[in-house]
Formats: structure tokens, sequence, C-alpha cells
């Protein structure tokens, strides 16, 4: 059915008497409507609702436009509208059966659905029932799309937003309204939030398109679900670290080690990594996060680039082109996750620990008890001890408690290198007998020589 015959029918429908009147905001103005009974074979779905803006705009994105008046296109509509929140919606039918409809829609002239297409989906499956109560506006949407709009916005964002919309939603929301020149003033009104709220969500909405570019899913909107939290935080870094002058952050950083940081967040983001960890990263003041200390966020970064940057380059680009664009994604992400969710993981809690540490730099007792439970905790029986990293940062770590505790005093050194050859079992040893023997022969001579020197300070 085409708009003119559409227009046709209500037309013709609403001369036949209204049953029902609302109240209704229409311009600046409170306005008394007449409420009818529009059989629902003169409707269209409005495509761009709120409830399913997210997934209308991806699926756009493969150039693929939904056009309501074809019956495919509004099967998919349709989907949509019942995907969005199948719970809610079973319950809804059911009371539509039971009872009827309650709440009374809007409609354009021409039929396109402002508020109810919910309803008037779950409808078109109740046979006994044929039409939709409904306020029949007096333009069509083309005529007055911008009076459309905030009313949509109204009553999308503000009455109905209990019925549980997806948070993403509300970010594209004031994105997509911003585009149309509409000003935060107004979509602060149209939304019933702050002017303070309205910049937030444009703010992360600009954080969500960035992270949607540096994977290459450029208006997938899908692929922003159960993200929300982590992209409020990084959005707030950005804001409080872009200009260099913050300090919250290391002395001397640049706008790129800011950059930086935004694209080691997206993968941490990308596998929905936990929220309390993930702050670690860059949340709080300068002495509790990784960017707030110059050694550790270098560390960080760059055991990050050394194990996910190559899983990363091997990918490719992602295929768009494809009829279920969340799927397809959602098992790319998936594979990047299970490559590197462990690496990720690792990476936090090795930097976690030296934050700690730095955090308790004067609290020697503190320190020292925690790496010797650490050290307690080793398995030296584990073929992995013979590792030669881990044998050379056990010799490093040798010397580093060997300078510490030669700090004022020589005789806790020599207390040490005492009970070490006091524990030396040569009988149970695998050294060729030549080296041992040279080193003894070494060990002797230096012995000498502080013995020596100890005669002559005396």
């Amino acid at each position: 059915m085409n708009k003119e015959t559409r227009v046709h029918n209500i037309e013709k429908t609403m001369k036949l008497g209204s049953f029902a009147q609302k109240e209704l905001m229409w311009g600046d103005d409170l306005e008394v409507m007449q409420v009818y009974k529009i059989p629902l074979k003169y409707l269209i779905y409005n495509k761009y609702n709120g409830r399913i803006l997210s997934k209308t705009k991806s699926l756009e994105a493969q150039n693929k436009e939904l056009n309501p008046e074809d019956t495919k296109d509004r099967k998919t509509i349709e989907k949509l509208l019942w995907d969005s929140k199948p719970d809610r919606n079973k319950k809804t039918e059911q009371d539509l059966r039971d009872h009827g409809q309650k709440q009374v829609g809007i409609i354009t002239k021409d039929g396109i659905i402002i508020d109810g297409n919910r309803r008037a989906m779950l409808l078109n499956k109740i046979d006994h029932i044929d039409h939709f109560k409904t306020v029949v506006l007096p333009v069509t949407l083309e005529e007055n799309p911008l009076a459309i709009e905030k009313l949509e916005t109204s009553y999308q964002m503000g009455e109905d937003e209990k019925l549980g919309y997806n948070p993403i939603e509300k970010y594209l929301k004031a994105k997509t309204l911003r585009q149309k020149n509409v000003s935060v003033k107004d979509i602060s009104n149209w939304m019933g939030e702050s002017q303070t709220t309205i910049k937030e969500y444009l703010s992360v909405m600009q954080t969500m398109d960035n992270y949607l570019d540096y994977l290459g899913y450029n208006d997938v909107y899908t692929q922003l679900y159960n993200r929300e939290d982590q992209l409020i935080n990084l959005t707030k870094w950005l804001k409080v670290f872009r200009g260099e002058a913050s300090a919250k952050a290391f002395d001397g950083y640049q706008n790129k080690d800011v950059d930086d940081l935004e694209a080691i967040s997206f993968d941490y983001i990308r596998v929905k990594f936990e929220g309390k960890k993930f702050r670690n990263i860059a949340h709080g003041q300068r002495q509790n996060h990784f960017f707030g200390n110059k050694n550790i966020w270098e560390s960080f970064r760059d055991k990050h680039e050394e194990n996910i940057d190559p899983i990363s380059d091997k990918e490719g680009l992602p295929n768009l082109d494809t009829n279920n664009i969340q799927a397809t994604l959602n098992d790319r992400d998936d594979q990047f996750k299970s490559a590197t969710i462990k690496l990720l993981d690792d990476n936090i809690d090795e930097h976690y620990n030296q934050l700690k540490y730095k955090q308790a730099q004067d609290e020697p007792e503190k320190l020292i008890k925690s790496a010797s439970r650490a050290i307690e905790s080793i398995n030296i029986r584990s073929g992995n001890f013979e590792n030669d990293d881990v044998l050379n940062s056990l010799h490093e770590l040798r010397g580093k408690i060997t300078a510490m505790i030669n700090t004022s005093s020589n005789l806790p050194t020599l207390h040490h290198v005492h009970d070490v050859l006091s524990n030396i079992d040569l009988d149970d040893a695998d050294d060729n007998k030549n080296d041992l023997l040279g080193c003894i022969k070494s060990i002797t001579k230096k012995a000498y020589e502080l013995e020596k020197s100890a005669k002559q300070k005396s």
C-alpha cells in the first residue's frame, strides 16, 4: 500500500468518528487530540524507532536500506522490535490478548507509527485484533520532520524509557539529533535530561564512533552492546588527559601517549574486560593507576604491543558483507578474546602489582613479606624452573637482595655468604669438577683479600 492510499484510507476511517481524546504536546502547545481505531493494515513501522535505532543503522552500514512498505523489510523490522526485548514482549503480547490495547499510540497522517511500534508489532500477531488505537497527527513525516522528531524523542526517551531501551540508543539518539542541528538545549528538553548529561552523551558517542572506526566496524552500532561502562570510563580519561596538562598523568606525558592509552583501552573494551580491573589503567588520582607512573605505563604499553599487536595484525579486515553482521562480528571478537584474554589479564595483574609495590615503597617490611610469600610459592621442581630466563631473573634478584643487605654494614652480607656456603652439598652436585674447583679457588682468594683488608682496617 503506497503513501497516497494510506492517507486516503486513514482519512476515510477518521470520518467514522473518534472514540476518545488524548492530550498531546504538539509543537509548543498542549493540544487535545482525537483518538481513532485505525486498521493495522494501513500503518507502517518507523525504522528509526529509538528502540531499534542502533540495529537499523548497523544494517544501513552494509548498504541494506530498509523499506517499511516492503513485506520482507517489514518482517525484518518486526524481528528487530521483537528481539529488542523478547521477555517483555511475551508479557505484553499476553496482556494485549487478554485485555486489548491500553496505551494509545501516535501516527502521522500517512500511517507512520511515531509512538507504539512495539505495540503495533505485537497486535499484528493477534488474530482477533485488527486495529490500532491512536492519535493521528495532521502532517506527514516529510511535512514537519523536526516537530515529529521532538514528539517522538519525548515519548521514546522519556515516558517509554522504563520499558528497557538498550543503553546505546540514548547516545545514538543524541548524536542523530545533533547532526540535524538540534541544539543541546533542545535535545536536553526533548530527552528529559540536563544539558550536562547530553554533552556527556555526545562525548561518549564520539568515543564509541572512534572505537568502531579503530576496528573497521564503522557505524555497526550493535558492536557497542555490553561495552557502555568501559567506554564511559575511557571518555572521562581522554577528557582529562588530552592537552598534556593533567596532574593525574605521569610528568612529561604527551598527546601521543594518550593516543596509546586510547588504542590499548579499545582492545580491553573489545573483549569486555572486567570493569574494576580495567580502571587500573588510568582511573583516579596519579598514584592509583598505570598512566600516573611513567615506568609502569611504558612497561605496560610495551608488553601490550609485544603480545597483542601481532594477534590484531593477523586478523585482517572485517567482513561486513554478510547476512548477519552482528553474528559475524561477534564471532570475530570472540576469536580475538580467546587468543588475547589471558595475555591482557596477565599484563594488568603484573603492572597492578608493580603499582602496589610503588605505593608501598616506604613500607619495606610489607614489601619484603610479600616478596617472601611469592618466592615460597615457587615450585622449584617444575621443569620451567630451569628455564634460562627464570635462572637469569633469579640471579638478578640475588644481586638486588645483596645490594640491599649491604647498604650500611658488610656484616649482613658476609653472614649471608656464610649461610649460602654452609648449605652447599657437593655430593649431590652435577657440576663439572674442574669448574667447581676453579670457583672454590676464586672464593678462597676473595676471602683472603677481604681478611687482609679487614686486618689493615683494625
